[in-house]
């Protein structure tokens, strides 16, 4: 995983056995935490922003100043930073390219500002969208995280800047994620839950961050099944694991299970694992191996010389801005475009309502751990009048009345609706305590947090369904973290479009996208189902919870049950015609050619997929999984060759009681599409 040579390597080992030995208990074991962070989040509780803090390695004899940590995966949260699209936006645009590029940027900004560390690889896989921090995902599917998760991991540490994957593992419920035991079989595991650390971890991210919630009755941070039998020795990983702030960890045995850092300041490693060392409670064994761990960490990352001057000239740069704007236009899913109503021609455009509540909000996702606060924030309202008002009258309302906002919509050639959801609605859960006011009790106002219901809030849906109403022309944009549901209204708008949380250049991106500057590049990167329960059990408030084979796609393909809109799906300004398969066999696999073709009008992109079909499987297996997608740029009339390759090891499920990967010598299907709806795909049979 390191790019170091065998001898570089067996160098550096050398040298950190020596610093090791040299190494008395108490300097050991202030190497595994840090310290700073409760007063760098003080100043942010006050207004301002988060300054670099230490969470371990720091040694002034060793030469080491430790391990700076910045959050993410919105952008670094240091500083006034950019604020790029959320993670989920990201995976909806398919884009590795782009997803490295994104991560390059955000590396040269964590420099900048005095970090050296990034906790922006978040890949717990999308079980249930009603989770709270869906937004900081990338999807549904363990292939499209692994893929997405393994680009900005290469991007950030380009710049010598240590990718953090978490949360280390099975982390999807936020009410309860503090108690919640998550039960789920080797085979689950290693098929649905875990695959895509992998891949971040073969792609060499440096960190783990471990997840609060139990697995299988141990606590993350002390799951030495998760830490050593499967992260250690069957992967391989050799850099740091360490805990989710404060609450992490809940006692020093933490050690011996495999957690080299508690972070971000010590609770139970400090003094306390100290004394458990010296009473024989924890081996000094497994102090040793967590030093180890951390020395060969930063001589990999921190020791390398680095050409480049990181200055602050480049945080918030116009050319960040600006790929943040190109992330919002890529991520952007168009699910429905009756008559061909978007893109809206200036031309014909004389008035214009943009109506909701969202649209002169700066939104940009949860107030948690992610939080990224920008320079400053473009509204859709912002940008839509940038783009509108030298050629047409743009009035905006936010909905609040009912009767003003039909008026409005109906003296106009086309409505903007701007509804979703906020930081109130979804995210990391918080209590900010509220003091006392007139001699009352103190109270808390709770955020964010997991979603009880899927649709918009009732206000919302009456005024969408009234203003389309009013005007046929009516076009939804949907602001949020994940699924929302709209059979309330969706048979009666003419136009609905997915933005997420879109960033800081959120609103000029929006209005490019609706006046087509730009071309809507997503697809969805979870199936929005017909109703609620078609969907995997779910509740926030749980304090054990099973966790299965099937969800998302997976369970709506084996029940025969049809989404709202599919996995996989996104609309676009042009079309696009996918030609017949055709497939090679080589020495370990097979190769699938597929030609692409741009038949429309206007430059824009299609994602193909490749999914496997199971259909003959002999065993409880999913329909199809996906295990291979791609990007492709296609100018009007082009057309381009998209290669897949399978191998054996794609066709792989977890043998449980071999306690090991087995293929089935059955007939194997390839499917290549468009999306995961099977209108949408091509198959090719073949076999071992």
């Amino acid at each position: 995983m390191s790019s170091q040579s065998h001898t570089g390597a067996d160098a550096d080992a050398a040298e950190v056995e020596n610093m090791v030995r040299s190494l008395s208990l108490e300097e050991k074991v202030a190497l595994m935490s840090g310290k700073g962070f409760y007063q760098s989040a003080a100043k942010r509780i006050r207004g301002l922003v988060f300054e670099p803090y230490c969470i371990g390695g720091h040694s002034e004899r060793l030469g080491f100043d430790g391990i700076y940590f910045s959050d993410g995966p919105r952008g670094c949260t240091m500083g006034r930073s950019t604020c790029f699209p959320v993670a989920i936006a990201r995976g909806a645009s398919f884009d590795v390219e782009l997803e490295e590029r994104i991560g390059d940027a955000i590396g040269k900004e964590v420099r900048a500002q005095g970090c050296n560390t990034f906790g922006g690889v978040c890949i717990n896989l999308l079980r249930h969208p009603a989770w709270g921090r869906a937004q900081e995902g990338y999807g549904e599917d363990p292939v499209l995280l692994g893929e997405m998760g393994a680009a900005i991991t290469r991007g950030v540490q380009r710049h010598n800047v240590v990718a953090t994957v978490k949360h280390f593992a099975l982390n999807s419920i936020e009410n309860s994620r503090f108690k919640v035991n998550v039960r789920a079989d080797e085979r689950v595991l290693r098929e649905v839950y875990l695959p895509h650390f992998k891949r971040v971890i073969d792609e060499g991210a440096g960190a783990v961050m471990s997840a609060y919630n139990k697995v299988n009755g141990f606590y993350c941070g002390h799951n030495p099944h998760l830490l050593t039998d499967i992260l250690r020795n069957d992967w391989g990983f050799d850099g740091v694991v360490m805990s989710d702030w404060i609450l992490g960890c809940y006692g020093p045995d933490a050690a011996e299970a495999g957690l080299d850092i508690e972070a971000p300041e010590p609770r139970f490693y400090g003094e306390t694992l100290i004394e458990a060392v010296r009473d024989g409670r924890v081996p000094e064994a497994a102090v040793d191996r967590a030093v180890r761990n951390i020395l060969t960490l930063q001589l990999r990352f921190f020791r390398k010389p680095d050409p480049q001057i990181y200055d602050v000239s480049l945080v918030a740069s116009p050319a960040h801005r600006l790929l943040a704007r190109e992330a919002a236009e890529a991520g952007a899913v168009l699910l429905k475009n009756d008559r061909g109503l978007l893109p809206l021609e200036r031309s014909k455009l004389r008035r214009v309502a943009l109506i909701g509540p969202l649209a002169e909000t700066g939104n940009l996702g949860d107030n948690g751990s992610s939080r990224v606060m920008p320079p400053e924030i473009v509204t859709l309202a912002e940008g839509l009048r940038a783009a509108l008002e030298p050629y047409c009258r743009l009035t905006v309302h936010d909905g609040a009345s009912l009767n003003e906002a039909v008026a409005l919509a109906r003296g106009a050639d086309a409505v903007i609706l701007a509804v979703g959801l906020t930081a109130d609605d979804e995210g990391e859960y918080i209590a900010i305590p509220v003091p006392a006011k007139d001699g009352g009790a103190p109270t808390t106002r709770e955020i964010g947090g997991d979603r009880l219901s899927l649709s918009l809030a009732p206000a919302q849906d009456v005024l969408v369904k009234a203003v389309a109403r009013a005007n046929p022309n009516s076009i939804v944009t949907l602001i949020g973290g994940s699924a929302i549901t709209m059979d309330h209204w969706k048979d009666d708008v003419a136009a609905i479009l997915m933005l997420w949380y879109p960033g800081m250049e959120g609103g000029h991106a929006a209005a490019r996208l609706l006046l087509g500057e730009a071309m809507p590049g997503g697809k969805l990167p979870f199936s929005i189902p017909a109703q609620e329960q078609d969907l995997p059990f779910f509740r926030s408030e749980v304090d054990e919870i099973e966790y299965g084979l099937f969800h998302g796609y997976t369970k709506l393909d084996r029940e025969g049950l049809t989404p709202a809109f599919p996995f996989g799906f996104g609309l676009s300004y042009t079309n696009f015609r996918i030609g017949k398969p055709a497939m090679v066999r080589d020495g370990n696999g097979w190769t699938f050619r597929v030609e692409v073709t741009n038949t429309g009008k206007r430059a824009g992109s299609e994602v193909v997929q490749l999914y496997l079909g199971l259909e003959r499987s002999r065993i409880q297996r999913a329909r199809k999984l996906l295990r291979g997608f791609r990007k492709v740029h296609l100018a009007s009339g082009e057309s381009a060759e998209v290669d897949f390759n399978l191998t054996r090891d794609d066709l792989a499920y977890w043998n449980e009681a071999a306690n090991d990967w087995a293929i089935e010598d059955i007939p194997y299907t390839a499917y290549i599409g468009t999306s995961s709806r099977h209108a949408d795909l091509q198959a090719v049979e073949f076999s071992l």
